[in-house]
């Protein structure tokens, strides 16, 4: 059993906590309690919250009416699980067209302010969502039972690179900050932050982080990969950190192992999207990821929009439970994720063994076959002198593969890495390389090395 606020060893008011401190620690309570309850109670919780948020997009929103319509759903009946299912899938094409008429037109007074929530936009075009300060407030409380799930030690210093919209988390210095953020600084005091752009060089970013020598590291993995490579050929080593933790891309096994052997500490992922909010935690006692069903309703359907077994892949589906600014129900994100048994650590919260990531990031081939396109295990830079590499498929015989190298290649090792990718892939695309000097991440700081375009 999961030790009562066991990573929360600073919590000490002087007075009484404010009300937000409280409940935030009340919710913790319950969470202690729900991780526990067997998936058939989980339901009965999670169906209890749906039908409020069903009953109110159906009333305040127009285009949720229709929807909910078609489905044979009864505003003056408790929904149940078939009527659920017959929801017809929500988009992000569907939430980029119709999304004004999604929202809805009244927000319970006590879920407090309503703001606007934009993507990334990786894919091009960034979907918009409208939230409230409770679907924060239900945010943070979760990235605060993921803290104490791995019994981290708040009073120990947090290094970030990531996005950073504050212009002054640049070189030399980045953005220092007195506390580690909102999750935490609501009920307790931790250590010191500091905070660096994604955009800085990796070369630079391992100095900065020898500098500051941070207890634990916030990083995409793309950016994690790189970092692990430099430091792999270094000899100074972070004496300091304890842990590194991976958000907003897909973490690679490969990935994953090399960081840990060149870092000598742990890799915890963290499965979330700004739209909808946090949906999957790493177990701390194996790996894989438990959905937050507290929060959300997560279904992987296989390609019939049945339920998938453990062991089977499907698209992801989310219906977040608290957002009642703009409803989110039945929610393809566009990853695909495979199902996994019950966790033997005893929590009754679902399982994702894995999160395989975004689906135009599988390969297309002739036959109308697709699968991931995974290159970790065949090192580019065991055949040419390649620093980095991205490939994009514009059509299914072709790949436009760019390489950032230290060297102009030779035409053998050119034709030793089509011969790599044709081993690797199993079919003779037509490869064409192309060298730019940098290979740019999206607006929001991502990284893809594959994306499709068929």
């Amino acid at each position: 059993m999961l030790r009562p606020y066991s990573a929360l060893k600073t919590v000490m008011f002087p007075v009484l906590p404010t009300k937000r401190a409280a409940a935030a620690l009340a919710v913790q309570y319950q969470l202690d309690h729900s991780q526990w309850l067997p998936p058939d109670e989980l339901w009965q919780i999670q169906r209890a919250q749906l039908d409020v948020l069903v009953r109110h997009a159906w009333t305040h929103a127009p285009q949720w009416r229709a929807r909910l319509d078609a489905a044979g759903y009864h505003h003056d009946r408790p929904i149940d699980r078939a009527t659920f299912e017959r929801i017809p899938l929500l988009g992000r094409a569907d939430v980029q067209d119709t999304g004004q008429a999604l929202r809805c037109a009244v927000v319970p007074a006590d879920h407090g302010q309503v703001f606007e929530a934009a993507t990334s936009g990786s894919t091009g075009v960034p979907v918009r969502v409208n939230k409230t300060t409770l679907c924060n407030f239900i945010w943070q409380a979760l990235f605060l039972r993921e803290h104490r799930w791995h019994g981290r030690d708040l009073s120990g210093k947090l290094a970030v690179i990531r996005h950073q919209k504050d212009l002054e988390a640049e070189l030399p210095d980045g953005l220092r900050q007195e506390q580690w953020g909102a999750a935490t600084n609501l009920v307790c005091p931790t250590g010191p932050s500091v905070h660096l752009s994604i955009w800085i060089d990796p070369k630079d970013q391992a100095r900065w982080l020898q500098r500051e020598d941070p207890d634990y590291l916030v990083t995409y993995p793309s950016n994690l990969r790189a970092l692990a490579d430099r430091f792999e050929r270094r000899t100074r080593r972070l004496r300091s950190l304890r842990e590194i933790r991976t958000v907003s891309e897909m973490l690679d096994p490969a990935t994953r192992a090399h960081a840990e052997a060149v870092f000598g500490v742990p890799v915890t992922d963290l499965y979330a999207t700004q739209e909808v909010g946090c949906i999957g935690m790493e177990c701390p006692e194996r790996r894989g990821f438990h959905v937050q069903a507290e929060a959300c309703v997560v279904e992987v359907l296989d390609d019939d929009g049945r339920p998938c077994e453990p062991g089977c892949v499907g698209r992801v589906v989310v219906t977040p439970l608290h957002n009642f600014a703009q409803p989110l129900l039945r929610y393809d994100v566009g990853d695909l994720a495979e199902v996994g048994r019950p966790c033997s650590c005893g929590r009754g919260l679902p399982v994702l063994a894995r999160v395989l990531g975004r689906v135009r990031n599988m390969i297309a081939y002739p036959d109308g076959r697709r699968a991931w396109p995974l290159f970790r295990d065949h090192r580019f830079a065991d055949v040419a002198p390649v620093r980095q590499y991205q490939i994009v498929q514009p059509t299914v015989e072709r790949l436009d593969v760019r390489l950032v190298v230290d060297r102009p290649l030779r035409p053998d090792e050119e034709a030793a890495l089509r011969r790599l990718l044709v081993e690797r892939l199993e079919f003779p695309f037509e490869i064409a390389f192309a060298y730019p000097d940098v290979i740019e991440r999206s607006p929001g700081g991502k990284y893809e090395d594959f994306r499709s375009e068929v």
